[in-house]
């Protein structure tokens, strides 16, 4: 999908596709008689991927006459074209913090056609306290095309491994039709305020169907007496890497123009709202290689002058950085990187009047050469604006050679930049300094050596990726496991977690998420247009408790009595189940468990 804009249409009857309008925090005040009648609407849509599966051969002959409703655990991942068997619950109850968000899922199916349907909440209400009906959020899931694991990483061909439909994008869309013998997930969301007081709100879903009102649903919000801080405030170190030039091509707009920042902005804020950390940056040629669907395009124009001086134009590099910390994404810039994947670098040659590619081992002459004056100078430029303390030289998994013949230049030009690494090779017990590590999953780093190095104010982190089974964020993967990474982080003693990438996204991302190299959903795990996904839902959630932990851990510590110890030995005990990789097959329902310990201690 070169230009997804062309993929859209207009979509009201027949039912041919389906579709949900969801009414966004709108409280109801209106007379009974107006429940029942809604206004007609047309609704913007765009096809989903036909089922492959031989689900299509479901059975729907039991399912009762007209739009059928209950609500689900948000560990659900349903089919599409499988009639639910689910027990019929109409109530929920979500429990959370001050200032967290809390999570519920809805389930919609039908054996027939339904047009327009529409879901709408009520204030929620506790005494004499009330919180607005915009505290809660309903969005439609869209099925995308998935994978399987299979060997990991490697080049796969679509036809060597089963494909499904799976549920993980939550869209924004004001409205849908629901197609016959299909089921249909609405996410829930409910944003508690800050300022909230504490206790049991009551408040209630509408749903709507042909414009005409189909039942309502009990919703009780548990407010604790306990605050999460704002997102910017939280420790957790969350690095998902951005990639601008998959937004450009998606949405067809020319590359660093004013209308690509306007369209990454809502993007780029819903990264910074789950505590992002990180702003991802090139220092010169694509640094991977072109192995995503985009090339990463140059942030950093380099020019060989006639006199063989250098020059660097930074301009759209202190855009984008600038752009990103307005947001609020303000602790680190990692700009990639003096190893790329390919060793090469290339440079405008002023007397040439050509564009100059060359390819330059780490440990050769050429290659400090060609790096030192770039160095200095950005050294130089970084301090200008303020920013040098806050920026590092990043390296994505290079073998430990190079890595000491990239630091030895560095070292030498630079000493007084930082240094990241993604880690495959245990590198970071030869370089014990380095600012921000990230390990491979599975890499045991002792606690102790974590917290010499946070003593330090050094970062240390573990990452994921296509080779790694479990915890993940595949579009196949549970969405449980989203949450389970920050927990596997909390009982390692890792200050947070990388995973490559935010948004590198596919073809044709909106509707098909396998790539030509790695399991289905690697690439990204939010959609174009600020849509997010279960999976980035779930890794937030994941985070929000990280974030608990550490707030319990620290009361429970200074209060110092036989109460709070014990409460604080639940707690750690709940913890320690979460470092292993190969959890018992209750591990869902053990993370549910921990989870609630949050909340009742």
């Amino acid at each position: 999908m070169s230009k997804m804009k062309n993929k859209m249409m207009k979509v009201s009857t027949p039912f041919n596709r389906l579709a949900v309008c969801i009414v966004l925090g709108l409280t109801v005040l209106i007379p009974i008689s107006c429940e029942t009648k809604q206004p007609q609407k047309t609704c913007s849509n765009f096809a989903e991927m036909p089922d492959p599966t031989n689900d299509t051969l479901s059975d729907w002959s039991d399912v009762p006459s007209g739009l059928q409703a209950a609500f689900i655990s948000i560990d659900d991942k349903l089919p599409k074209s499988v009639a639910p068997r689910v027990p019929l619950i109409k109530n929920a109850t979500v429990t959370g913090w001050k200032g967290e968000k809390v999570s519920s899922q809805l389930l919609l199916w039908s054996a027939e056609n339904t047009p327009q349907i529409t879901l709408a909440f009520t204030d929620f209400e506790s005494g004499e306290n009330k919180l607005p009906a915009s505290v809660a959020q309903a969005r439609f899931v869209r099925y995308v095309m998935t994978d399987e694991f299979g060997p990991g990483c490697g080049y796969r061909k679509p036809e060597d491994f089963a494909a499904s439909l799976a549920p993980d994008m939550l869209d924004n869309l004001e409205c849908f039709d629901m197609e016959a013998k299909t089921a249909r997930p609405v996410w829930l969301t409910f944003k508690i305020r800050s300022d909230a007081v504490s206790g049991n709100y009551k408040g209630k879903l509408k749903l709507y169907a042909d414009g005409r009102f189909v039942e309502d649903f009990d919703i009780e919000l548990n407010v604790i007496d306990q605050v999460l801080p704002e997102p910017s405030e939280w420790l957790y170190h969350l690095d998902l890497w951005q990639h601008p030039s998959a937004v450009a091509r998606v949405h067809d707009l020319q590359l660093w123009s004013d209308a690509h920042f306007e369209k990454m902005k809502p993007l780029m804020k819903m990264l910074a709202d789950a505590g992002q950390k990180v702003i991802t940056a090139t220092l010169n040629k694509d640094p991977w290689n072109h192995q995503c669907y985009d090339a990463y395009a140059d942030m950093i124009i380099w020019t060989k002058n006639r006199d063989g001086s250098w020059s660097y134009d930074y301009t759209v590099f202190d855009k984008w950085v600038q752009f990103m910390m307005d947001l609020g994404i303000n602790k680190m810039i990692n700009c990639y990187s003096l190893l790329t994947w390919n060793n090469q670098l290339h440079y405008n040659d002023a007397e040439k009047g050509e564009l100059v590619t060359v390819e330059l081992k780490a440990q050769s002459k050429e290659y400090a050469e060609l790096w030192t004056p770039f160095l200095k100078d950005f050294t130089r430029h970084l301090r200008a604006k303020g920013w040098l303390e806050k920026t590092n030289i990043a390296m994505d998994e290079r073998a430990p050679e190079d890595m000491e013949a990239a630091l030895k230049v560095l070292n030498s030009s630079a000493p007084e930049l930082g240094v990241s690494l993604a880690d495959n090779h245990k590198s970071y017990r030869r370089y014990p300094w380095i600012k921000d590590i990230s390990v491979g999953v599975g890499n045991i780093v002792p606690k102790e050596e974590i917290a010499a190095r946070r003593a330090k104010g050094l970062i240390t982190t573990y990452y994921v990726c296509c080779a790694d089974k479990f915890p993940n964020m595949f579009t196949f993967s549970a969405s449980a496991e989203s949450v389970y990474a920050a927990w596997h982080a909390v009982a390692a003693d890792f200050d947070g977690f990388l995973r490559w990438a935010y948004n590198s996204w596919v073809e044709n991302p909106l509707t098909d998420s396998r790539f030509r190299t790695w399991p289905a959903g690697d690439t990204y795990i939010v959609y174009p247009d600020a849509r997010s996904s279960i999976r980035f839902e779930r890794l937030v959630e994941g985070i929000q408790d990280a974030e608990k932990i550490r707030i319990l851990r620290k009361k429970y510590a200074e209060e110092n009595t036989p109460e709070s110890l014990a409460k604080l030995n639940r707690l750690e005990e709940a913890i320690a189940y979460f470092i292993t990789l190969e959890p018992s097959d209750d591990w869902q329902n053990k993370l549910n468990e921990a989870k609630k310990l949050l909340n009742e201690i």
